[in-house]
Order: C-alpha cells, then structure tokens, then sequence
C-alpha cells in the first residue's frame, strides 16, 4: 500500500474542497451575511489539514494502483462529508454533528435526504454550498480535480475514475484518464449552463435558478423552498423535468453527438431502455391518478416530474407523492431500485445492470431446459466477459446484504416498517425522500445518531456503488503498508497483473 500517495492526493483533496467553498462565501458577500466568516473559517481548516498532509507525505513512488485507488476514493468521499459539514455545524444552522455530516454527505453523494424541517430559515450562503455540494459530487470530486490537474503518475488516474465512476465498467473516451474526465464535466458544465439559461428565461430568481441548477445537474434534490419545487411555475418545472432525464442519461450519448454522430445514440442498449421506463411509467401512474387531477395535462406533468425525479434519484418533487394510490407509489419504488444509466449523475442499480441481470437469468433458463448448449451473453453486440458478469453479481449481492443490515440496524429506533424500508433504500440509491416518515413533505431528522451514521454509510456507498467502500473494512487491503518500502515490495508478478490492468483500459 502506498500510503505516501494516499495522503498526498488526500491532501489535495481537501486543498479543493476548500475552493469548492469560496462561490458560497461570494454569496455570503452579496447578501451581506454574518455566517459567512464560518465558511471562511471552514476553507481555512480544510486548507492546513490539506497542507499537513501533502507536506508529511513525501511520496517516493508516484504511482498508484487498484488498491489505493478504491481506499483513497472511499476516505475522500468520507473527509468531504466531515469537513464540508464544518459550516453548518459552526454556523448553529445544523447545531448537531452528526445531522450536519447527514446533510452535506446528502449533499456530495446527491441523495437529497435531509433533516431539515425548514430550508427557508436557513442563509444564502448555507443554502448555496448546501446545493453546490450536489453539482460537485455529481460527475464526482476526483474526476472534477483529474480535470484540472494530474494527481499521480502514468496511468495511475484510471483506477481513481474506475473507483469512483457510477456503473458497471468504466472506459476512456481518449487516450488518457485526465482528458476524459475534462470531456466528461466540459459536457457536464454545458448542459448546467443551458439548464440555467432556461430557467432564468423562465424568469426564476438568480438565487433559486443556480441552486435548482446544481441540484437537477448532480441529480441531488436540495431545493431552497420549504415547497421543493411545488412552488415555481408550470414551464419551470417542465424545465426541470427534462434535464433531470437527460442529466440521467449515459454521457456517452453526448460525446456522440459531439463527435457528430447523434444517430448512433438510440443504437445504445441502455439508453433505449431508459427511455422506455420512463415512458412506461409515466403512462401508468398517469391513468392510475388522474381521478385526483383536474385534467390530464396536471396529471402528466405530476407523474412526468416524479417518474424523472425518482429513476435519475434526484429526489425534487411538486406533490406529495405518498398521497397517491399505492400502485402509483410502488412503482416509484422500483424506479428507486433501477435508478439511471451507468455513466451519468444518477444513482440507483442502473439500468444496465439490470439489463444484464435478465440477460443472465434468461440464460440459467435456456441451460435448464438445454443444458448442453453454450450461450453467450451479449450486450449490445459484444459477448460480455466472465470478469463484468461477475462485478455484475458481486455488487448485486452486496447491494442487497448492505440493504437488509442497514433496515435491521435502524429498525431499532422502532419507526414503522415502510419507513425503514424506503428510508435506506432512498439513501442507498441517492434518491432523498421515501414513503411514509420519511416521504417528501418530511425528513430524517427523527434518527437516533447511530442510526444517522448507518444512513451517512448507506449515502456514501451506494455514490461509490458498495465496494469501494466495503474494502476499507478488508484486512487483505492494508497489508503489506510500508510508506517507505512500497517500492521494494511491488514484486514483477505484481506489476505484470497491473500492466495486464491497464492494457484492458487502453492506457
């Protein structure tokens, strides 16, 4: 383990982190608020502690490899969620700890999920780091800094993007890792300003319009009304509507049509699918609440922004969804569970793997009734290898191990079962809201701090999609972690594995 490099990019890490905090503390100028020398004094935390450890480090080896990759992106995620809850808790707008890394965990992973009865009450500046959280952690904090600047030596930034990147497997879109991640939020941010230019078309206040923005880009659901988005306009919500469908679509389509070629877009599997979820659902849940309506095009509208909210795991909404018929909620449900695609700002299972999960019962069936066939799974008209079919199978089964511990774990606070329920599959999908305690005109603040903290972990692996995190607690991953003989131990076998590695990713 190279523990050198761990600290070294850590350190930068937190070094950015503090940037990340210098737009809120513009806001806090403008408006003229006193909370503002909290976050200033939060930037200069985060900037000694980042200092510390980029000056101990003294990395002799610049290179890192899988194992640090997944360690550094798991503490990463986690330092960001304690030191970026530094102003809220200083400031007395979140007086408990615990809540307040609750909230900015919500924030950097763009669950949404919050303990805030009332968002109203809060500052400007709180109130924009609060939803600025959600556009940094969208695309994700590593691939933002790779963007600007290198962070290890050779290929080493791919198994940061690998670690960190939402999906089943991950791919360059050129030659190097930094050059796809400055593509990746190039596209991010020009889809952001196009959003906002729309909204304040619109003519939604510059405030609401950039914090909306953030929230509907990193699909996270921070709003700045008390009414989430219930309270702005028809055209303002259907705005919103379509770039939390978009923002959930695999960004690969939107290098195709950079490369000028946007008919090969529906040529992708996944994308297909997606869209005819989103169809479906939004057809059935219409017909099951139009009695409730005044006509179909409030219906439409209603079910349109919540089926989008709900599979891009933004988390917005305009009604009260746990009002609806329960088969208009369960449905809900299960776009909680499929979230977006692999490779956009949504979280959720992705609907490629699931693609790929009927693909292979389809297959367990044909065997049964043929058991001497041989049939390959393809997808998209490539045979999938055994290697993504089990990363597929892998994080399927510790998807639903961490999701039945964290119901029994929280269980404990005696909240009714569809509360449990909804509550850490809304965090472990990054969704926000759930049903019941917990549905969208409520919040998490009735956890005790334990179960807050199962939550806060809950938030902080389904972002970086369970195993990543779940490594930090394997004893195989911090043996042999001499700083100082990393290189001596790096055996031939090993770096021959790593090169092998690297070859797959095209470095």
């Amino acid at each position: 383990m190279n523990f050198a490099m761990i600290f070294r990019i850590l350190g930068w890490m937190l070094l950015f982190e503090a940037l990340f905090m210098s737009p809120s503390v513009l806001v806090g100028a403008v408006y003229r608020e006193g909370d503002v020398i909290w976050l200033l004094f939060s930037m200069l935390v985060c900037a000694v502690a980042g200092i510390l450890f980029v000056v101990i480090s003294r990395p002799k080896v610049r290179r890192i490899y899988a194992r640090e990759g997944v360690v550094i992106c798991a503490l990463v995620w986690f330092l960001y969620s304690i030191f970026g809850a530094l102003p809220f808790r200083l400031s007395g707008c979140i007086p408990d700890m615990f809540d307040a890394v609750f909230e900015t965990a919500s924030g950097f992973t763009t669950s949404g999920a919050s303990i805030l009865s009332d968002v109203e009450a809060l500052p400007h500046c709180m109130l924009f780091w609060r939803s600025f959280t959600h556009w940094v952690g969208g695309m994700g904090i590593l691939v933002f800094v790779m963007a600007i600047v290198p962070l290890a030596a050779g290929g080493s930034a791919m198994f940061l993007m690998k670690a960190e990147s939402p999906g089943p497997s991950v791919k360059k879109m050129v030659p190097k890792a930094s050059q796809t991640a400055s593509i990746l939020y190039k596209m991010y941010l020009v889809i952001t300003v196009i959003e906002l230019g729309l909204l304040l078309i619109g003519r939604m206040p510059w405030f609401d319009a950039c914090c909306l923005t953030f929230g509907t880009a990193g699909t996270g659901g921070f709003g700045v009304l008390n009414s989430s988005v219930g309270s702005y306009t028809i055209y303002q919500q259907v705005v919103i509507t379509i770039f939390m469908i978009l923002f959930g679509t695999n960004f690969s389509a939107y290098y195709l049509i950079m490369l000028k070629k946007p008919k090969d877009i529906f040529k992708i599997s996944e994308v297909r699918t997606y869209y005819g979820i989103i169809f479906a659902a939004i057809a059935l849940i219409t017909v099951n609440i139009l009695p409730m309506y005044a006509n179909l095009g409030l219906a439409v509208k209603d079910a349109a922004f919540q089926v989008g909210s709900i599979i891009t795991t933004t988390g917005y909404s305009t009604t009260d969804f746990d009002l609806w018929p329960s088969f208009s909620k369960w449905i809900l449900v299960l776009l909680m569970f499929c979230g977006a695609c692999a490779g956009s700002t949504g979280g959720g299972i992705k609907v490629s793997r699931i693609q790929v999960a009927i693909k292979t019962i389809a297959k367990e069936l044909d065997n049964a009734i043929h058991p001497n066939n041989v049939r390959k799974i393809k997808y998209d008209g490539k045979t999938l290898e055994h290697s993504v079919l089990r990363g597929i199978n892998v994080f399927l089964v510790s998807y639903f191990l961490v999701m039945g511990a964290s119901i029994l774990l929280i269980s404990i606070d005696n909240f009714d079962l569809e509360t449990n329920f909804t509550a850490v599959v809304a965090t472990l999908n990054n969704i926000g809201p759930g049903l019941a305690g917990v549905g969208p005109v409520r919040n998490y603040s009735g956890y005790s701090a334990f179960s807050t903290c199962v939550l806060i972990f809950d938030m902080i692996a389904g972002r970086l999609e369970i195993l990543p995190v779940l490594v930090l607690f394997s004893a195989h991953t911090w043996r042999d972690g001499d700083m100082f003989t990393y290189q001596k131990r790096a055996s031939k076998s090993r770096m021959e594995t790593e090169s092998r590695i690297l070859d797959d990713f095209d470095i």
